[in-house]
């Protein structure tokens, strides 16, 4: 069993405190917040919550938790947080999400422990990165400690769906979006805020991807929205989702959108690779999601002597590496994919580049490390993995 060391990441930035009785005040409130939540769940909740059975296939992301999670920005200010059961919302067709797209998303899991814990892994990395998003998107910031109870709240009454399987998870959807009823281009002044739970599987299945090259179009552009958690930079990727299948592959590498030759990432998870035993992968650009899971395998893989480089990596670096055998592995790792290998790399024109098959990878021993932490089994660095009980 993991000790909770959760206690002073729930504070942000200015309100980093070192008293041990005030950094138990906060979380105390929290967990006021979040009992008060508790209590008063109607009899409809609660009736969602036991009539709610979990099917032995979940899929990913195809199951929704039957409750979810909302609160409404209006006056400039937010409401209380709301335990409801899930089901379709209302909104105005002239709603600003609709025309302009102002609208922003995270992604965090939940995990199963050996002792039938849930544990939630980062979520406070979550909570600011939310606000980074909803800054650029010209939105409301959401109180760090509102965005943590809203996600340990739903963890609590989603608990029993949470699948065992390694690798398995509680995968947590908050979001927000215009609401504003007016067609004028301008930032909308009422928002609403939302967390869904999804019992679910792995995201990809067994083995390794296929990932084209995307070399024409692009996802994201210098002193763009790339760095920010939108709908639309993945909506910028669905077009080339169907040519990566045409091809047999499962994800789309993303190159600059000046010169088409740096790699930039996937198209829902960062990209690294091997190259001379050492672990290479893009640095971060205006272009680029700080991916959460990024910075937890470069962290990892430091603590067991790898080399991590974090630099420009370009397109014929990368084809070149593979021809030659310096580049033994490549992979994905984000939230959703945790840390899949790469096969093989294919060009528009069917052009393919493989991989060589290894006995003991380097990615799958970080995939194992960090599942470890993840799910319970090893202790990571202090406030990774939360317990949410």
């Amino acid at each position: 069993m993991l000790p909770n060391n959760s206690c002073k990441v729930y504070l942000s930035g200015a309100m980093q405190l070192t008293c041990a009785y005030q950094v138990k005040s906060v979380i105390s409130r929290q967990n006021k917040r979040v009992l008060k939540m508790m209590s008063e769940i109607s009899s409809a909740v609660k009736n969602a919550i036991e009539n709610f059975i979990v099917p032995k296939d979940v899929g990913f992301g195809t199951l929704i938790s039957p409750v979810m999670i909302e609160a409404n920005f209006k006056d400039n200010q937010w409401s209380d947080l709301q335990i409801l059961p899930y089901g379709d919302i209302t909104i105005p067709p002239t709603a600003k999400v609709f025309h302009y797209a102002q609208e922003i998303f995270e992604g965090l899991k939940a995990y199963k422990s050996p002792n039938g814990e849930a544990l939630l892994f980062r979520p406070e990395q979550n909570a600011k990165r939310f606000n980074y998003s909803a800054k650029r998107m010209a939105m409301p910031e959401t109180p760090e400690e509102m965005f943590l109870t809203a996600c340990k709240t739903i963890t609590m009454l989603s608990k029993r769906f949470i699948p065992e399987a390694s690798g398995s998870s509680l995968y947590i959807r908050p979001f927000m979006f215009a609401t504003e009823a007016t067609l004028g281009i301008k930032p909308s002044s009422e928002f609403k805020f939302m967390v869904l739970a999804s019992p679910s599987g792995s995201y990809f299945k067994a083995g390794g991807l296929n990932v084209f090259i995307e070399r024409s179009a692009i996802r994201a552009c210098p002193g763009g929205v790339g760095t920010a958690k939108t709908g639309g930079n993945y909506a910028a990727s669905l077009l080339s989702s169907t040519k990566a299948i045409d091809h047999g592959c499962q994800q789309t590498l993303w190159l600059d959108a000046i010169n088409h030759q740096k790699i930039e990432e996937m198209s829902g998870m960062n990209f690294m690779c091997i190259k001379n035993n050492k672990i290479i992968t893009p640095e971060l650009t205006d272009t680029i999601l700080s991916g959460i899971t990024r910075a937890s395998v470069i962290e990892l893989a430091k603590t067991e002597g790898y080399e991590v480089i974090e630099r420009t990596i370009e397109i014929d670096e990368l084809i070149d590496g593979v021809k030659s055998g310096e580049i033994t592995e490549a992979f994905a790792c984000g939230t959703a994919a945790i840390i899949t290998p790469i096969e093989k790399f294919i060009e528009e024109n069917g052009i393919s580049y493989e991989l060589p098959k290894l006995d003991t990878p380097i990615s799958l021993k970080l995939r194992s490390h960090l599942l470890d932490i993840q799910e319970g089994r090893k202790e990571g660095p202090a406030g990774w993995s939360q317990i949410v009980d």
